[in-house]
């Protein structure tokens, strides 16, 4: 027995790190996520939760989403939100990254203070937000008022177009941060060499961009793009506090729907159906950066 722990010591240091994870993952993931495409299939809810066996109802749960029109409506705005929150998290993240690329005395410490805005917990940005996108007495609508922007407080989280602008705009407060710090690091894994080389050749900054960084810079940029799209279409906590879908279901994701289907209306199969409908884009996305990242190292 003691050869064969010498012998096979580093396979079983490895597993002695990896299997307790693994195990980890099945019982608080994996079991969580098949009970929740069993229960779909079958007729759970608050008036049927005690029984013993469920009644399999087969695709009628889907069904009775898609009739309803709240799914369909629910994945569109899913997606506005996703699309809308990617552009401007990515287009003022990668200036930021550019900026701080610089050489200048503050950039570090303006760039942790930057990051104090992604540490901060979600629920705590979303009542932020809420307060200071108040109607009455919010401080977005008095300093605009201030300045002669506006005349007359915008109702921000009142009107249906507005809420979903409300949420955008706090989500991509959130996510600004997080973009700036990956596009950075793929920054400076860039030799200034090239740079210089390209300014001998009399190439100026917009041609040394759009030949050298961006190219350089597109794994660091698929990277935040599907990151991005995982971390912005899940989104909860923080369109649940300062909306909680509303008003009149105008900021209503699949991740909130689910919620309210399973926690607030007790309907647990409904919400299970439209989990799955989510986790089945995200496995779509991962599936497209997997077939990405393949063909980059093919290349």
């Amino acid at each position: 027995m003691e050869k064969f722990f010498r012998k096979h010591r580093a396979e079983l240091t490895g597993a002695a790190f990896v299997y307790p994870a693994l195990i980890y993952m099945i019982l608080l993931v994996g079991f969580p996520i098949l009970y929740n495409i069993v229960i779909s299939f079958q007729n759970v809810s608050v008036m049927t939760i005690r029984e013993a066996n469920y009644d399999f109802t087969g695709l009628a749960n889907y069904i009775d989403l898609v009739k309803n029109r709240i799914l369909l409506k629910t994945m569109r705005q899913t997606f506005v939100f996703t699309f809308f929150c990617l552009l401007f998290q990515f287009s003022i993240g990668l200036f930021l990254a550019l900026f701080f690329k610089l050489k200048f005395v503050t950039a570090k410490p303006i760039r942790g203070l930057l990051l104090v805005i992604w540490v901060v917990p979600m629920t705590v940005t979303a009542l932020i937000f809420k307060f200071m996108l108040q109607t009455d007495g919010g401080l977005i609508n008095i300093a605009l008022q201030a300045v002669g922007f506006i005349r007359r407080p915008v109702e921000w989280l009142v009107t249906e177009k507005m809420a979903m602008v409300s949420v955008i705009i706090a989500n991509c407060w959130v996510g600004i941060p997080f973009n700036m710090i990956l596009l950075l690091a793929g920054l400076n894994g860039i030799p200034d060499e090239l740079y210089e080389s390209a300014n001998i050749d009399g190439a100026g900054r917009f041609t040394g961009f759009f030949r050298i960084t961006l190219p350089l810079l597109r794994p660091a940029i698929m990277s935040v793009l599907i990151l991005g799209v995982i971390y912005t279409f899940k989104v909860f906590d923080l369109v649940y506090v300062m909306t909680s879908g509303g008003p009149v279901n105008a900021t209503e994701l699949l991740s909130t729907y689910s919620y309210r289907l399973s926690f607030r209306e007790y309907q647990f199969s409904l919400g299970a159906s439209a989990a799955n409908v989510l986790f089945a884009c995200l496995i779509a996305v991962a599936l497209w950066y997997l077939s990405l990242t393949s063909k980059d190292e093919v290349m």
